[in-house]
């Protein structure tokens, strides 16, 4: 009887705090769009999203999402195509094709890239990368989207890479044995068998690490040159953009509370969680289509 009340107690309490991480996150997703909206009762929301300029103190202001929606878009972008093949590549080299003891001397640096924070990130790209970028390509400036890209990149490795290494260690050892019993080279199982067996999770990886280079804020504060212009692609990684996480950074310490740029800083807020959530549904659908597979 005693074991029963201590059991329905824990049951309770898990309860409890799943309730409380619900209702924070409805608090807060209606938060974020209360503000974001109250700006389209004096700005058009059509203006919002198809204005190229962000003019915040010009007369009339201009809340141009589409300088700084392309801005995010092409820095990810540029920090993907980096770091999935890395990261991907890293995560097949040390779980299939390492000695036990590198793999134990490598993981630990992994690890310790994921703790460093976006500061120093941000700092090292500005003090290393960017003159570099600026003297090899003989640019005007190296405060680029291209030195955002590098740098999301670095800061996506190690996600990618510890992700992508669990779902390939999560491989049946008998489906690995089983292609090499059947004649198949080492390489060959990797790519045939290994790298398919783990597709939903490489694919999960592959989500977070976007989620994680489209959210970042310091890094790219410091290193893109925060110019709220439309850049062209591919020209477009040599010059420097604003992304919506660093434009909400840089303004909102400084603008009116309740006015229509504290509010369009809200909107832009909706617009990159939105962006955030759908990247989360596309893993999730993506993960659950492996996995039917692999039960069938």
């Amino acid at each position: 009887m005693h074991r029963k009340k201590k059991e329905k107690a824990i049951e309770s309490t898990l309860l409890m705090v799943s309730g409380i991480t619900v209702v924070a996150l409805f608090l807060l997703c209606f938060f974020l769009f209360r503000e974001g909206y109250l700006l389209f009762g004096d700005y058009s929301i059509i203006s919002f999203l198809t204005e190229t300029s962000w003019y915040p103190s010009s007369s009339p202001a201009k809340f141009g999402l589409l300088p700084l929606l392309t801005g995010s878009l092409i820095v990810t972008a540029g920090a993907i195509i980096l770091s999935v093949p890395l990261g991907i590549a890293s995560a097949i080299y040390i779980s299939e094709l390492a000695d036990p003891k590198v793999a134990q001397i490598i993981k630990p640096f992994v690890e310790i890239l994921a703790g460093i924070p976006s500061v120093v990130y941000g700092f090292f790209g500005l003090i290393i990368v960017v003159p570099l970028l600026q003297d090899l390509l003989d640019l005007p400036t190296g405060q680029t989207a291209l030195a955002g890209s590098i740098m999301l990149g670095m800061m996506a490795l190690p996600t990618i890479i510890s992700v992508s290494e669990d779902a390939i260690n999560s491989v049946p050892t008998a489906l690995k044995e089983g292609s090499l019993a059947l004649g198949s080279t080492k390489w060959q199982t990797i790519y045939r068998v290994v790298l398919p067996a783990a597709l939903s999770g490489i694919s999960a990886a592959v989500m977070l690490g976007i989620g994680r280079a489209i959210g970042e804020t310091m890094t790219v504060m410091m290193v893109t040159g925060n110019t709220a212009i439309i850049p062209g692609i591919p020209e477009g990684l040599f010059d420097p953009v604003r992304t919506m996480t660093a434009t909400i950074a840089l303004e909102m310490g400084e603008v009116p509370q309740g006015s229509d740029h504290f509010h369009a800083l809200f909107a832009v807020g909706a617009v990159l969680f939105l962006i955030t959530f759908i990247i989360n549904l596309i893993a999730d659908s993506v993960k659950k289509k492996y996995r039917l597979k692999e039960a069938a």
